[in-house]
């Protein structure tokens, strides 16, 4: 058996048999690890950094942020104390389940961790103010975690962003656990007016979980043998202080189970999220490699662009948690150097794929959504961002299926359509539909191949639409057309159209703007600007 054995403790049943467990982990190269992703939500101030500084570094907090400025990556995050963009750092554990961090000077080396390590933990640190949401999302959705542990403070409670970083958790149907820190500063009765309210929102029918508070070994491997159901929500309570049950946490994390099926016999499929620029070496790209094997000098294609183009592009290198490998399969993440790629040729939101799959982009898909929230209705026409794997990019609704408009709780067949450039989808992917207190969640059900012909500025056609139904304005292109000719009749329409009717309506678009944006007259920016105010705007474009 090409494996390792470990001993955990026994425990004794009901009855008083005695039952021995034994954890079984797979030998693996000395470049090759499990890798685990776990996303840290929480509300600002839970001790989400903090928490983290103290696992990887080893070293306990001082109670005033100590730990967490070895993780924060930003002079205005140290200073303020709060994260602001998505930061990495890694937990090795050794096959017989010993961590296997040695910190040098307060600073780890990744590539000493891995090749000691058997199993790697990587902790996805994202930011728990309401101002950077729009990150944290990304973080969820783009760098596709395994598991989230979800970050409450015993002084504080559930508030705040707290639950609309746990709904996102569930809108992803990701499994949570949950770490109440600062247990050493909160009074008993706080304490205990914390866990039940956190007991009943985990158990409400919106989350339907099994939360079970963890207080021995016993429990640990009882909940993390069970844990893969979605149902059991384990509850830590942890101080980063005294380290009260840090242990334990420990010990949980070194027993999860990787979610992420390799699926090596698919056809490669790798989406980016990050983009760098490292001097001598070129454009770097890192993300999730989400099926097949990529490995050097491998030709994948990369897309899509403005124009919904993929072009062929060739692997130079490949690191993993930046050590040198010779490749990388489905569920692992990774750092790609590309040979002859620019920075402003690549994006967030683009994937590497086999050339097999002959991918097509979209412009406009159809989606299953789930209205959770909306103050009043939604309808046709309505804009939101859209957040799918790393795509993120506002779209808009073309089409409801059955209804008129949606309302809270409604769940329909909707028609979206960026509204920037096209994207690669696939079918049954997890969107989140947001923008301000809207909030939906959707899967991709059917897609709508892109052609360049689709492609146009909705404005522009709203603005067409509406001076050809103006009888005092003629449409767009005569107007185009005349301003290009240099003839008397040109200079002649030109002239009468600037003159301005002072009974026009507020709410109908004068002819002066039209004529002075599109003719050779020369007008001051002020003048301009002033003509294309926007209560000179039809409502429609509004």
């Amino acid at each position: 058996m090409n494996a390792t054995t470990t001993t955990l403790p026994s425990s004794a049943t009901i009855t008083g048999c005695l039952v021995k467990e034994y954890l079984l982990r797979r030998k693996t190269a000395s470049d090759d690890f499990v890798d685990v992703r776990v996303a840290v939500v929480g509300n600002v101030d839970a001790g989400k950094s903090t928490l983290l500084g103290v696992l990887t570094h080893g070293e306990l907090d001082n109670g005033r942020g100590l730990a967490r400025l070895r993780l924060l990556r930003h002079k205005h995050e140290a200073e303020s104390g709060r994260t602001s963009s998505v930061a990495h750092d890694i937990l090795g554990f050794s096959s017989v389940g010993h961590v296997v961090n040695k910190p040098v000077h307060g600073h780890l080396n990744w590539s000493e961790i891995c090749e000691a390590a058997a199993k790697v933990i990587t902790f996805i640190d994202l930011a728990g103010h309401e101002r950077y949401l729009k990150t944290t999302i990304f973080g969820m959705t783009g760098h596709a975690p395994d598991y989230v542990m979800f970050m409450v403070g015993a002084n504080a409670g559930v508030i705040g962003m707290a639950k609309e970083h746990l709904g996102l958790a569930l809108a992803l149907c990701v499994p949570v656990f949950v770490v109440v820190t600062k247990i050493d500063m909160c009074p008993p009765n706080v304490l205990q007016e914390t866990m039940n309210l956190l007991f009943r929102i985990l158990k409400s029918p919106g989350c339907r979980k099994i939360p079970a508070l963890i207080s021995s070994t016993d429990d640990v491997i009882c909940c993390a043998t069970n844990f893969t159901s979605e149902r059991m929500c384990p509850i830590f309570p942890v101080s980063n202080v005294n380290g009260t049950n840090l242990d334990l946490l420990k010990l949980f994390l070194n027993l999860l189970p990787s979610r992420s099926e390799p699926r090596l016999n698919e056809s490669a499929h790798f989406q980016i999220d990050e983009i760098f620029s490292v001097q001598g070496v070129g454009t770097v790209i890192s993300g999730t490699c989400l099926s097949g094997v990529i490995k050097i000098n491998d030709i994948l294609l990369l897309g899509p662009d403005l124009s919904g183009q993929f072009n062929p592009i060739s692997i130079k290198s490949i690191q993993r948690k930046r050590l040198s490998v010779n490749y990388v399969r489905g569920g692992q993440t990774a750092s790609f150097a590309l040979k002859k790629l620019r920075r402003n040729q690549v994006r967030k939101g683009m994937v590497l794929l086999a050339p097999e799959l002959k991918p097509k982009a979209c412009i406009e898909f159809i989606a299953e959504v789930l209205i959770l929230h909306h103050p009043t209705t939604i309808s046709v026409g309505y804009q939101a961002m859209v957040h799918a794997g790393p795509v993120r990019q506002t779209a808009t609704i073309l089409k409801l299926n059955s209804h008129e408009r949606l309302r809270t709780g409604d769940k329909d067949m909707v028609v979206f359509r960026f509204i920037k450039c096209p994207e690669y989808l696939y079918t049954g992917l997890r969107l989140i539909f947001r923008e301000g207190k809207t909030k939906a969640v959707g899967t991709v059900k059917e897609l709508v191949p892109y052609t360049a012909s689709i492609q146009q500025n909705p404005r522009t056609r709203l603005y067409k639409r509406y001076v050809t139904s103006k009888s005092t304005i003629q449409p767009m292109n005569t107007v185009l057309d005349d301003t290009k000719s240099s003839t008397p009749k040109s200079s002649e329409h030109i002239s009468t159209s600037t003159t301005t009717n002072t009974n026009q309506p507020v709410n109908e678009l004068p002819t002066a703007p039209v004529s002075d944006l599109l003719s050779n007259t020369s007008v001051n920016s002020r003048q301009r600007k002033h003509h294309r105010s926007r209560k000179d705007l039809p409502n429609d474009e509004h």
